[in-house]
């Protein structure tokens, strides 16, 4: 697995890009002096309203290893729980990742917990139409077997018909108090079962922490990590976004 840094100076703080009237994702450029158009990673945060700022520990990380990484704020207090929200930034990604010297043939489709279970919903649902497609999807402390706001289907009932249509990650921490690793174990039994293509990292630590941040209840969200081991486990989240995304 990919886990040491380019030889480059380190990423550059994210700039803002419009995708929606009113709606921005975070456009983190990967490490200065990366040779190339860059890999993308679209990734989608969790079930709290707007939080694209959660996602930039991971988002840094992921950049310094030669990614360029668009993180955007959704809300899932809309009606539609914000499945157009989400649509509407995979529909405008890889245009803004051309603009900032990405590769849009090489894009991935990621996302933490709720975000995580909409990333795979999206990736493997037969409907979603070619042009949309990532050529990998990564889920990161998710649950599969509730209904996708993107899809109006959960993943594990779809992917029971048959084999994923591109390689799945899925990576999980065996602490996590919010969302059972088991929910992970159970979409990579059932994937294993119909021969597709997936990876599988457990980590130590908890729903937090896989992507480098700490729950901080005075602020209720979270915040950068500063303890080391949940900094070590954070990176090697990165790591699989890196190893999804191929060579840089």
């Amino acid at each position: 697995m990919t886990s040491a840094r380019p030889e480059a100076g380190p990423p550059a703080a994210p700039t803002a890009a419009p995708y929606a009237e009113g709606r921005l994702m975070d456009v983190h450029l990967p490490a200065a002096g990366t040779a190339g158009p860059a890999p993308v990673v679209l990734l989608w945060h969790g079930n709290g309203p707007n939080e694209r700022d959660v996602l930039r520990p991971l988002a840094r990380e992921a950049a310094g290893l030669g990614l360029l990484v668009l993180v955007p704020d959704w809300s899932s207090e809309q009606p539609d729980r914000g499945g157009a929200e989400l649509l509407a930034s995979l529909a405008q990604a890889r245009r803004i990742a051309a603009e900032h010297g990405g590769d849009p043939a090489r894009f991935v489709l990621a996302g933490w917990s709720m975000g995580g279970r909409e990333a795979i919903a999206v990736a493997t649902h037969p409907d979603t139409p070619a042009e949309l497609r990532p050529v990998a999807a990564v889920g990161i402390a998710s649950h599969y077997s509730t209904t996708a706001v993107t899809t109006g289907e959960a993943p594990l009932d779809h992917l029971a018909a048959g084999p994923s249509p591109v390689p799945l990650w899925l990576v999980h921490g065996t602490a996590d108090g919010i969302v059972d690793v088991e929910h992970t174990r159970r979409l990579s039994a059932a994937l294993t079962k119909q021969m597709s293509a997936v990876r599988t990292l457990e980590l130590p630590t908890d729903h937090a922490g896989v992507v480098m941040t700490a729950y901080h209840p005075e602020a209720g969200r979270c915040l950068p990590a500063t303890d080391a081991d949940t900094l070590a486990a954070g990176r090697r989240t990165a790591a699989v976004l890196a190893e999804a995304a191929g060579p840089a």
